[in-house]
């Protein structure tokens, strides 16, 4: 018995920010790209600019520039009005898919807004399959390289434009 083995184009983008503020500006960009369902995850060690990237996905979907966008950690999740709903989710508490499915969050992984999941790969195996992922890595005091890979046709676009227009 013979398998298919189905051969897959792997694209993925390095960004090299050396400030908080092209992080934040990464984020931002990304936030006039996203649109409803939008699965935006992030993974990387503590204080590696999650919480930051997320403050300019905000900015980029029109969240007033009042809001102060902080970690959800022991809240789970934050929700921030903008042309789209913003659900900002924190997995760093989340141990089991157990955990994560008794939190009920298909709703907003699957609705009218967009979801920026934090540790992200704590609920990997309950998270929606087709996403952006951001991997964020320190490589000195405040730069950091973050690898940006789509999962799926639509996150493959949206990377494609997210090149276009602010990488290059």
């Amino acid at each position: 018995m013979t398998g298919l083995f189905e051969q897959k184009k792997v694209t993925m983008s390095l960004y090299h920010s050396t400030s908080p503020e092209q992080t934040r500006a990464l984020g931002e960009a990304v936030g006039r790209l996203v649109d409803v369902g939008d699965v935006i995850a992030l993974t990387g060690d503590l204080g590696t600019g999650k919480t930051l990237f997320v403050g300019g996905l905000a900015r980029g979907l029109g969240v007033d520039p009042a809001t102060y966008v902080s970690s959800p950690t022991f809240t789970i999740m934050h929700r921030y009005c903008g042309r789209l709903p913003l659900y900002h989710i924190d997995l760093y508490r989340i141990e089991t898919p157990e955990a994560f499915a008794s939190l009920g969050l298909d709703e907003y992984l699957e609705g009218d807004g967009v979801a920026a999941i934090e540790w992200a790969e704590h609920g990997w195996g309950c998270l929606p399959k087709e996403r952006l992922t951001f991997r964020l890595r320190h490589t000195g005091s405040d730069a950091r390289t973050i690898e940006i890979v789509p999962e799926g046709d639509r996150y493959l676009r949206l990377l494609q434009e997210l090149t276009r227009d602010f990488l290059v």
